[in-house]
């Protein structure tokens, strides 16, 4: 029982930690766009300063290409991190069933156990129940 019990806080430990992670890459994922469309805005507004909407345009602003580059970046690095986010769902699932099996396990036991003592005591009343008919 003892190895048992160590065994779920330990599962409980890992799945706590798995959802620490998803939790980790979504506030990622979020701040990373929150960045990009900070960046749009900025992108935006610098356009709006020169006048000019032509990336092509030799006079395009060169503040407006590096923040397009970096929203870029931001974009394909959320992207990649909602593949990270799926693999670490997917282990989170998995996780959760595992600590489910053992804590079933754990379950049926202690039902045994009570089970056993529940017919221990019905045997004592049965057997104090006989002898007092046979007196």
């Amino acid at each position: 029982m003892k190895s048992r019990d160590s065994l779920i806080r330990l599962k409980r430990f890992q799945v706590d930690e798995k959802r620490r992670q998803v939790t980790q890459i979504e506030a990622m994922i979020a701040e990373f766009n929150r960045m990009a469309d900070e960046l749009d805005d900025q992108i935006r507004s610098e356009q709006e300063r020169v006048g000019i909407t032509d990336v092509t345009h030799f006079a395009y602003p060169t503040y407006a290409k590096a923040a397009a580059t970096r929203r870029d970046n931001l974009r394909n690095s959320a992207l990649e991190l909602n593949e990270q986010l799926e693999r670490a769902r997917d282990d989170l699932s998995e996780a959760i069933e595992e600590l489910k099996k053992f804590e079933q396990l754990e379950e049926r036991d202690q039902q045994r156990e009570r089970d056993s003592l529940d017919q221990a005591e019905q045997d004592q009343l049965d057997e104090v129940a006989g002898r007092m008919r046979a007196r």
